[in-house]
């Protein structure tokens, strides 16, 4: 027998780890997402304690819901090979978030954890699909909205203020600022914590977020569009305070329904400026 017609049979260590990996080339990639998801589980065990114990509104269960559909909507779409940029992010987020776990407030720790599931997606989906969308998601479904009410309500209630008294000088009525209160005919007019603006926000944001994906706007359009939902949300909030603080002055108080009614009233008309903005940046218009 020649050398050349020799054959030796496979080492068995090699065969069984060959086996290993065709088994695990064959898993569904929305299960690598899952195992992500699991590595990060300190974080989602902080977020959830945190809505349930009334810490934070549970708007985040919202952009939650949004954010598991869409990616179950393109599970099928996802490929086994992640791109290489994406998984090299989702992997230093990932060892970031468990750091900050150790050494940062739980809040920052949750933010670069959602920012690594972001970079996990991102690996996973086609290109061109969007990312930018579910990325915004994942921070939204995190409990954002106390944190954004204690270090920017103050500054935004402030800003309300010297709109709305700049609105009403405007239209001839008497105004002041002082703080985040307004004098206005003689009248002092606070603009309190809900005023602020913060809620109006996440779902300003929430809705361009969920518009963009539905509408598979491109993720540089997007992120071209998310100033404005900013501007309509500083001056939809201006409006409805202005109209309330009016209201408020002249009237010696008003009944909570019309307030509820103004409030709900500007802030659909908000998100409705914001879905008409994002669709106007989505793929099927170029």
């Amino acid at each position: 027998m020649t050398s050349a017609s020799m054959s030796w049979p496979a080492p068995v260590a090699t065969t069984r780890v060959g086996r290993w990996r065709d088994r695990l080339d064959r898993l569904p990639p929305w299960v690598w997402l899952l195992a992500q998801a699991a590595a990060l589980w300190p974080h989602w065990r902080w977020a959830a304690a945190r809505v349930a114990d009334g810490s934070d509104d549970p708007l985040g269960l919202a952009a939650l819901g949004v954010l598991l559909l869409a990616i179950w909507r393109a599970a099928p779409q996802m490929h086994a090979a992640p791109a290489p940029w994406a998984l090299a992010g989702a992997l230093l987020a990932t060892a970031a978030a468990t750091a900050a776990h150790l050494v940062a407030p739980p809040l920052v720790g949750a933010l670069i954890a959602a920012i690594a599931l972001a970079c996990a997606v991102a690996a996973l989906l086609p290109p061109g699909m969007p990312v930018l969308p579910l990325a915004g998601l994942s921070v939204l479904a995190l409990p954002v909205v106390s944190s954004l009410q204690f270090y920017a309500g103050y500054p935004l209630r402030v800003l309300t203020a010297q709109l709305s008294t700049w609105a009403l000088q405007l239209g001839g009525v008497a105004a002041e600022r002082s703080g985040s209160a307004m004098q206005v005919d003689g009248q002092w007019v606070i603009v309190d914590a809900p005023c602020s603006g913060v809620q109006m926000a996440w779902l300003a944001y929430f809705t361009a977020c969920a518009m963009a994906w539905v509408a598979g706007s491109r993720d540089a359009r997007t992120l071209s569009q998310l100033p404005w939902v900013g501007v309509l949300v500083l001056l939809g909030n201006a409006v409805r305070n202005t109209l309330l603080v009016l209201m408020e002055a002249r009237w010696h108080g008003i009944p909570g329904w019309a307030h509820e009614a103004v409030g709900l009233a500007m802030l659909t008309l908000v998100c409705g400026a914001v879905a008409a903005v994002m669709f106007k940046g989505s793929a099927r218009h170029g």
